[in-house]
């Protein structure tokens, strides 16, 4: 038996037996926005499961909001664009700062906002699925909306997506709107190559 340098028995060092994930994910805004909540549920729904035709579940049990970034190029001769994000933590008891971030175009140079949640805010702490808004959104079609966030899974009941899928294949991982909603309802549609719901 081979024994520590200070005469105990070695063991394995300790695990985190959980799957955690980071991504920056895209979306673009294919009708204007003004003021739309974002829930904690929508982030969480992003990414999900099928496990029958008209049934998913989400990948992941938590989530926090690392950053959220927009641009919105002009249209030439027409007036700027303007986009605004807000992590108002208007929820009863929720946390937040209520700053709001905007930006307006000038010439060819789109408007541009990279903002993260104020640290100790919701947003910026793991939470789960609920209808908490995480942020608000301002932003004319044609938008480009990245998010950045963190997912874990918890030992707890898998959470059902907030919309049916239609047609899903089961055991297949997709991606949703930022709204949470399937790709034929969604206004702010995921950009990816991978399947969507």
């Amino acid at each position: 038996m081979l024994v520590g340098a200070e005469g105990g028995i070695p063991h394995p060092p300790a695990i985190q037996p959980q799957i955690t994930h980071r991504q920056r994910m895209r979306f673009t805004c294919t009708t204007a926005q003004t003021n739309v909540n974002i829930t904690f549920q929508d982030l969480l729904d992003t990414i999900n499961i099928a496990t029958a035709a008209g049934a998913a579940y989400d990948m992941f049990d938590q989530v926090k909001v690392n950053l959220v970034e927009m641009w919105s190029a002009p249209v030439q001769g027409n007036a700027p664009s303007q986009v605004g994000l807000e992590f108002s933590g208007n929820t009863a008891g929720q946390a937040g700062d209520g700053r709001v971030f905007s930006d307006s175009s000038m010439g060819v140079e789109p408007a541009h906002v990279r903002a993260a949640p104020a640290r100790a805010s919701t947003a910026s702490m793991w939470t789960v699925s609920s209808g908490d808004t995480a942020f608000q959104l301002t932003c004319p079609t044609t938008t480009v909306v990245d998010v950045d966030l963190s997912f874990r899974t918890v030992f707890s009941n898998p959470q059902a997506t907030q919309n049916a899928p239609a047609g899903a294949t089961a055991g297949q991982v997709y991606y949703r709107g930022l709204d949470g909603k399937a790709t034929a309802a969604t206004q702010l549609p995921p950009v990816t190559p991978g399947p969507v719901d």
